[in-house]
C-alpha cells in the first residue's frame, strides 16, 4: 500500500469527522449514519485494487452488515498503517546512509592506502588466461610499434612506430580512428609531425594533452580529441625515450638519452627544470600522483626515484645488465626488467630489490653458450598485486607478486610472436594491450621476420567479481 494512498484515507476520514458528529446528533440520525458510513466506506476504498468490488459477485441484501467498523476506528486503522509505514521507510533510509558511510569510508580509506603506497588489490588469483581466439590483433604500422597509451576511459589506444607514425584506434571495434603520418628525413621543415623513430608516448589523466618523443631529441604536444599538432618542445641533447604526465596535472616529464629529464608545464608550453644523475642513457620513465618520477639509467645500471620538491635522489642497485623498461605499481613500488632477463620489484625504502625473478621468459642459445631472453617491457595493474613482462620467446607472461610485493609467482602466458615493446594495461584491469614489432624498440640487433608489427588486445577476465584489499 503506497503511502499516498494511506494518506488519502487519513485525509478522507478526518475531513468528515465534523459532519459525523453533527449526523449523529440529528433526529432522524440512525439511519443517514449508515448511509453515511456506507458512502465514506467507498469512497476510502475505491482507490485501492486489493478492495475493489467484484460487479460479478451477490451484494448482501441487508446493507447494516456492511458496516463493521466505525470511522473513527477506520481513521485509527489507517493512522497505524501510516505510522507503520513511516517507520519502515525511516528504518529504510538508515540503513541506505549506513550502507553510504560504509561506502564512503571504504574509499577514503583506499585512498590513503593509496597514498601511502599500501595498496595492494588481490585480483591475480581471480585472473584466467583469455581464448587465443578472442586475442585481438590491430595492424597499420609498416614497422616495428615501439610504444603506446591507452586513454582514461578506455575507449582508444594511441600506438607509435618506427615508422614515425601515430595512430589513433578505436578498442571496441579495432579500427583505425586517425593517423598522424610520419615524414622522411629531410622534410622537418615543412611537416607536421615526427620524422625519426618514435619511442615513447604519454596522455595527461584529463585525456586533454598527447605527448609524443623521437630520435630526432623533440617532444611533440597533440590534441588527442582532434589529432591536431599544438607545439614542440626542444632542448634535449639525444633521442626522447621516456614521457609521463604527473597524474591530475598537465606537468610532463621526459627523459632522454643525454642522461638527463626534463620538467615541462605543458598548459604553460613552458620549461620548467633539469635533472642530472645517471651515467648512461636513460631507457624508461614512469610517474604517479607524487611530485616525483622513477627513471631507468640503461647500462649505468641504476633505478633511481628523483624526489622534484626536495631536488634530490634515491639510487637504486640490482639488476646485472641493462635496465631497460620500469612502471610504477603504486606510488611505493615499482617493477623493472633488463636485458639480464630478469624482473625486479622494489621499494622506495629499500636499495636493493624486494624480489628478483631471473631468466623470466627463459634462455635461448647453444649448450655452453647460453643467453637469458631480454625483458623488453613491463607492465603493472596499478594499487594490485597483478603485472605483466614482454620479450622476444613468443609469449606474453603475467606475473602475481606475493604479499607486501614479494615473490613473483607465473600465472599464465600469452602467444605473441615478436619484440614485446610496450605493455599497458586499462585503468579497470578489463583488457591488456602489448605493442609488437619485428624489432627490439631501441635498436636493430635481429629481426623476427615472422612477427607482424602491431597492436594485441589481451582481454582479461576474472573467476570472482570480488576484490580483496590488504594493507
Amino acid at each position: 500500500m503506497s503511502s499516498f494512498f494511506i494518506k488519502k484515507k487519513v485525509i478522507s476520514a478526518a475531513s468528515n469527522k465534523g459532519d459525523l458528529k453533527r449526523k449523529s446528533n440529528a433526529d432522524d440520525g440512525k439511519g443517514k449514519s449508515k448511509k453515511f458510513n456506507k458512502r465514506v466506506d467507498e469512497e476510502i476504498s475505491s482507490d485501492s485494487e486489493n478492495e475493489r468490488v467484484d460487479p460479478s459477485r451477490k451484494q448482501p441484501d441487508n446493507e447494516d452488515d456492511e458496516i463493521e467498523e466505525t470511522p473513527q476506528e477506520k481513521k485509527l486503522r489507517l493512522a497505524k498503517l501510516y505510522l507503520d509505514q513511516l517507520r519502515e521507510e525511516e528504518d529504510k533510509k538508515a540503513e541506505e546512509e549506513s550502507f553510504e558511510a560504509d561506502l564512503v569510508a571504504g574509499r577514503l580509506q583506499e585512498d590513503l592506502l593509496e597514498q601511502k603506497g599500501k595498496l595492494q588489490r588481490l585480483i591475480a588469483k581471480d585472473l584466467i588466461a583469455p581464448d587465443p581466439a578472442e586475442i585481438r590483433l590491430l595492424r597499420g604500422h609498416k614497422l616495428s610499434v615501439t610504444c603506446l597509451v591507452i586513454t582514461p576511459d578506455e575507449k582508444f589506444i594511441f600506438s607509435a612506430s618506427k615508422d614515425c607514425s601515430i595512430i589513433k584506434w578505436d578498442v571496441e571495434s579495432g579500427k583505425k580512428v586517425h593517423k598522424m603520418a610520419g615524414g622522411r628525413k629531410g622534410t622537418e621543415d615543412r611537416h607536421v609531425g615526427h620524422t625519426a623513430h618514435v619511442l615513447c608516448i604519454a596522455i595527461s589523466s584529463d585525456g586533454k594533452y598527447l605527448a609524443s618523443g623521437d630520435m630526432n631529441k623533440l617532444i611533440m604536444i597533440w590534441d588527442p580529441m582532434t589529432c591536431k599538432h599544438q607545439y614542440t618542445f626542444t632542448g634535449h641533447r639525444g633521442a626522447v625515450s621516456g614521457l609521463a604526465f604527473r597524474r591530475a596535472t598537465h606537468t610532463l616529464y621526459s627523459a632522454s638519452h643525454d642522461r638527463s629529464i626534463k620538467v615541462w608545464s605543458v598548459d604553460e608550453n613552458a620549461y620548467v627544470e633539469t635533472l642530472f644523475g645517471h651515467q648512461d642513457m636513460i631507457t624508461g620513465l614512469d610517474c604517479l600522483s607524487r611530485e616525483r618520477c622513477v627513471t631507468t639509467g640503461g647500462r649505468d645500471r641504476t633505478l633511481r626515484v628523483w624526489k622534484i620538491a626536495e631536488e634530490s635522489q634515491l639510487v637504486f642497485h640490482g639488476h646485472e645488465g641493462s635496465i631497460d623498461c620500469v612502471q610504477l605499481i603504486n606510488e611505493e613500488h615499482m617493477v623493472t626488467g633488463g636485458d639480464d632477463g630478469s624482473i625486479s620489484v622494489w621499494t622506495v625504502n629499500k636499495k636493493k630489490p624486494v624480489t628478483t625473478l631471473k631468466k623470466a621468459h627463459g634462455s635461448h642459445g647453444n649448450a655452453g653458450l647460453e643467453q637469458p631472453y631480454w625483458v623488453s617491457s613491463v607492465a603493472a595493474l596499478h594499487n594490485s598485486d597483478t603485472v605483466a613482462s614482454g620479450s622476444h620467446n613468443s609469449a606474453v607472461q603475467l606475473w602475481k607478486c606475493g604479499q607486501g610485493f614479494r615473490g613473483l609467482e607465473p600465472l599464465f602466458s600469452v602467444p605473441v610472436t615478436g619484440f614485446v615493446n610496450s605493455l599497458k594495461f586499462s585503468n579497470s584491469g578489463k583488457f591488456l594491450v602489448a605493442g609488437v614489432g619485428q624489432e627490439h624498440r631501441l635498436g636493430r640487433w635481429w629481426r623476427i621476420k615472422e612477427a607482424k608489427n602491431g597492436l594485441y588486445i589481451i582481454p582479461l577476465k576474472r573467476q570472482a567479481k570480488e576484490q580483496e584489499v590488504v594493507q
